[in-house]
């Protein structure tokens, strides 16, 4: 799966978008990105739509939404696919496989979720869907209460972390000021995100409302192609890896705070590339909760285990760091739509390799590495990418 580029893109600002819906969402970005592909169109051959969905919307079967921004689209083969807050991820592996299978030379990969419409509660219930509800349901705090159990497991091992996390948020916002398409783009601070306070309360164990992502409405959409056509058109990112890698739904079959799904998947990826990860320029990973971008520090190998704090308050993760990690914002900043995650962390690394990303651009990027995840660590996705020309 690794002969594959993405070759154009778009993408909405995240947020929450009063007066539209999963159908319109999908408009703003799915003939934009076959135009930024300098293609038509009818020149797709295949359509692939990830949305997560699971109450967020009314409207079932979504696929041939898409149809309805083109009429060139109409008779193209199009599919839904779903696997939490991977989705997007797992809908641009449904694109590489078809181009690996030679059953299409251009295919189109839209990610999107419309979740502001739900209230409050209604969205913590939506989101809890992503764990085992046979034994996770009761946790307090929803979806948040997952992962502030992880966090407590994690403080109760290797010390209180809550310097560690806040200086995470702090930097993923601060980075987020830079995205035109964040949903947060203000830089929040240090203090603010450490300290308890009426803006900032606990949500869930140790975790506050500034070490969770954002609800957020939004769509982000790629153009794949196999890479001969790709060295004929303007602008080409090429997959050097993209690994898939699943791990048990429970909680209870794992040692949570290892993350054993991502370090799979990188070590994996990282074989498939033929890279290390100090070869890499950036890493886009993912930040649902800044507990998951603490573990993640350590499953990838940037820190031995239990050491993950030392990657952030060393500054190694800032934007002019070792390695930048999340200089989007990352979900924290920029927003977390399920099923345009995936798709919107490719797009800000294709920006950044092709020089695109302007203020958010990390110098002389030249590999980029993404980790994205659905469920806490279940669905475990890795892309490494680099300019094809």
């Amino acid at each position: 799966m690794t002969s594959s580029c993405i070759v154009g893109w778009a993408h909405t600002p995240f947020g929450k978008h009063e007066g539209e819906d999963v159908e319109s969402l999908i408009a703003k970005v799915a003939t934009q990105a076959v135009a930024d592909a300098g293609l038509e169109p009818g020149d797709i051959d295949e359509i692939v739509l990830g949305t997560y969905n699971e109450g967020f919307s009314p409207q079932g079967f979504p696929s041939s939404l898409v149809l309805q921004t083109s009429p060139d689209f109409r008779f193209k083969p199009a599919t839904r696919v779903e696997n939490a807050c991977a989705t997007g991820s797992a809908a641009i592996h449904q694109g590489l496989k078809t181009i690996a299978a030679g059953q299409g030379r251009f295919v189109l990969v839209v990610g999107v979720e419309k979740m502001t419409a739900l209230p409050g509660p209604e969205i913590g219930k939506t989101l809890l869907k992503a764990s085992y509800l046979k034994e996770e349901s009761e946790i307090e705090g929803g979806f948040a209460g997952v992962f502030g159990v992880i966090a407590n497991q994690y403080f109760q091992r290797h010390g209180d972390q809550s310097d560690a996390l806040a200086a995470i948020a702090a930097k993923n916002h601060a980075n987020g000021v830079e995205n035109p398409w964040a949903q947060m783009r203000k830089d929040l601070g240090y203090d603010f995100c450490r300290n308890v306070s009426e803006k900032n309360p606990y949500v869930a164990g140790p975790l506050k409302r500034t070490d969770c992502s954002l609800v957020s409405d939004g769509a982000a959409a790629l153009v794949l192609a196999d890479e001969e056509t790709a060295r004929t058109l303007d602008k080409a990112v090429k997959f050097r890896a993209a690994v898939q890698v699943n791990d048990y739904l429970p909680l209870s079959k794992r040692d949570i705070v290892l993350f054993e799904g991502c370090e799979v998947a990188w070590k994996r990826a990282h074989a498939e590339a033929g890279t290390a990860l100090s070869d890499l320029s950036l890493v886009e990973t993912h930040d649902c909760f800044t507990i998951a971008e603490l573990l993640e520090y350590e499953a990838m190998g940037l820190t031995p285990r239990g050491q993950g704090a030392r990657a952030v308050l060393e500054g190694w993760t800032r934007k002019d760091g070792r390695l930048p990690v999340n200089p989007s914002g990352g979900l924290k900043s920029k927003g977390h739509p399920i099923g345009a995650t995936g798709v919107s962390m490719h797009v800000m690394t294709s920006m950044q390799l092709m020089g695109k990303a302007e203020g958010m651009q990390v110098k002389d990027a030249r590999l980029g590495g993404i980790f994205n995840m659905g469920g806490a660590a279940v669905a475990n996705y890795v892309s490494i990418l680099e300019p094809l020309k």
